[in-house]
């Protein structure tokens, strides 16, 4: 009865630190939109997308940075060192916008 106690606080705890660990903003595109549509990070943040359609697409926020096609289940990622709004297109599809506000 010991060795089952230990092991489901030794299960517990790996749960309660999985929890607790931070997770990395991510931008998904889906059905040729990005979602959230609007994420708001605090300064410093990394923010991955990752394009989870069958066509191809960018991210794009002129002047700041630009991915190249992103094809089925690649990612870009990029690190907000400046707070501010940042609204980004699809190169390839110009009506797929998104904005990531920095705090």
């Amino acid at each position: 009865m010991k060795i089952v106690n230990t092991l489901g606080l030794a299960v517990l705890a790996l749960v309660t630190l999985a929890a607790a660990a931070p997770t990395t903003p991510r931008v998904e595109i889906k059905h040729f939109a990005y979602g959230p549509t609007t994420l708001t990070v605090p300064v410093g943040a990394t923010v991955t997308w990752v394009n989870e359609d069958e066509e191809p697409h960018t991210v794009t926020a002129t002047g700041v940075f630009a991915s190249p096609g992103l094809d089925y289940d690649e990612t870009f990622s990029y690190q907000f060192t400046t707070a501010g709004r940042y609204t980004y297109h699809c190169a390839l599809h110009p009506r797929m916008t998104g904005t990531v506000v920095v705090q």
